[in-house]
């Protein structure tokens, strides 16, 4: 697969030394999902969605979160043309290929449903007449875990919207030189290349959609999704939306492995970021989210599929 290990080495010339999260966000695109970034300031979250959506080809849009953005902000809304003497459809920033929702947590709660609303429906609804939203379609969304003041938790219901929650980390002592040198002159984003475009993207999704998963790929899944449900220390285990979104994002794991037909690996590959922002733990519980879900990885038996 040229074409899918070019778009990640040229990710990969502007984050450094990340080449895993580099391929679990192109994981969660071709899989028609939307991702969650929750890590420090100064990272590169922001680097990151400006990388992929030019080496995809997509048009970009940021919204910077604060307490004074509103609904209207992301989605539009309808004014009245004195010329034309109607009443016309302003663009909201969510009308885009690849939307950054830059600290989704320090907004309201209603701005926050509005762009989460955006991301399930595919469209946004203003003043009764709805509106597509171009296609491909991504949501990358960030949130600083450190500094709480002045933030609105996303409720449950709305994390479980996103497909993949991930951390990119700190760059090791390598990674950190060569970004370093890199900068001193120049801005490496200035020269980053798109190897597609938009519609090759959903070629590509298209393709993703179509990968073979068998009964015994389906049955693995339920019962890793039912178990969870079924822990004492889990309060609320992982939902059919969330089963759905480990199906697609193997999928999307397996046409990276260059292959149309998904084995337990993949599933295994993508089971911890599908799934851990989407259980929630018992005010008893004494273990982690994470560390429970590796156990009913681990002790879930994953079926013989026989390589095609």
């Amino acid at each position: 697969m040229t074409t899918v290990n070019n778009i990640i080495s040229e990710v990969e010339t502007v984050i450094k030394g990340k080449r895993k999260v580099i391929e679990k966000v192109f994981t969660a695109i071709l899989a028609e999902g939307h991702i969650l970034l929750e890590d420090v300031p100064g990272i590169g979250k922001t680097t990151l969605a400006l990388a992929f959506s030019k080496v995809l080809g997509l048009n970009f849009s940021r919204i910077q979160f604060t307490p004074d953005v509103t609904a209207s902000d992301v989605v539009g809304f309808t004014y009245y043309d004195k010329e034309q003497d109607r009443f016309q459809y302003r663009q909201g920033a969510v009308m885009s290929n690849f939307v950054l929702g830059d600290e989704i947590n320090r907004t309201s709660s209603r701005t926050q449903s509005a762009l989460l609303e955006v991301m399930e429906e595919g469209a946004v609804t203003v003043d009764g007449v709805r509106y597509e939203v171009p296609k491909p379609f991504t949501v990358m969304a960030t949130q600083n875990p450190i500094d709480h003041i002045g933030t609105q938790k996303l409720p449950q219901a709305q994390l479980d919207r996103f497909m993949m929650k991930l951390t990119i980390g700190y760059p090791d002592y390598q990674s950190q030189m060569e970004l370093l040198r890199d900068r001193q002159t120049a801005q490496p984003l200035d020269h980053i290349r798109p190897i597609v475009n938009a519609s090759q993207l959903i070629e590509m999704q298209q393709v993703v959609k179509n990968t073979i998963i068998s009964e015994e790929i389906l049955d693995y899944v339920t019962k890793l999704s039912m178990e969870t449900r079924t822990i004492q220390e889990v309060a609320q285990g992982i939902s059919p939306r969330g089963a759905l979104s480990i199906c697609r994002a193997a999928k999307a794991h397996a046409y990276i492995q260059n292959r149309n037909y998904v084995i337990p690996e993949d599933v295994m590959a993508v089971f911890l970021d599908t799934t851990h922002h989407r259980i929630v733990l018992s005010p008893t519980a004494l273990t982690s989210a994470e560390t429970i879900l590796r156990d009913v990885l681990k002790n879930t038996p994953s079926p013989d599929v026989l390589v095609q």
